[in-house]
């Protein structure tokens, strides 16, 4: 049976999502199944140690750990996986609308081409994730201190 290129493409597709979906599940059930920092708690944690570690400032240590814990998530290929799958899922409706067009013999219309909307939404996740992920290098060099009875985020976080 001879689909064509969209046809092949929308199978393709299809197969591809239910591989990303599955490892983004098994992603998930990881994270899910681990003890979590308890500055996850904290509304607002994740963004004020990122900044910490952008501007070069010093962490405690319990800023430092949730900062680890941040990147080595973010540093996972399954993390990729989450961005990989929303991005095929809008690429199936994109090559499954232009198949049905090239059956009907239609020209596409807007409608056609908005599975292009979480392609992109994908790649800005991915870009999101590299630049976490990034901070690897940053996180190695920015002095931890010991002290932690000046901890800014709990008193940020409670207010």
């Amino acid at each position: 049976m001879n689909l064509g290129p969209w046809g092949d493409l929308t199978i393709l597709a299809a197969l591809m999502a239910l591989v990303l979906g599955t490892c983004v599940f098994v992603y998930i059930t990881r994270l899910e199944r681990r003890i979590s920092h308890p500055m996850g708690d904290q509304v607002g944690a994740h963004k004020a140690v990122l900044a910490k570690i952008r501007k070069r400032e010093p962490l405690t240590r319990d800023e430092f750990d949730y900062a680890s814990e941040l990147v080595a998530d973010a540093r996972s290929p399954l993390a990729y996986a989450i961005p990989a799958a929303l991005f095929t899922m809008g690429f199936f409706y994109v090559v499954g609308c232009l198949f049905m067009l090239h059956l009907d013999g239609g020209n596409p219309s807007f409608r056609t081409f908005v599975g292009g909307i979480p392609m992109l939404t994908s790649m800005n996740i991915a870009a999101q994730l590299r630049r976490v992920a990034s901070m690897k290098r940053r996180l190695q060099d920015i002095p931890v201190l010991d002290d932690t009875s000046t901890d800014e985020l709990t008193a940020a976080g409670s207010a």
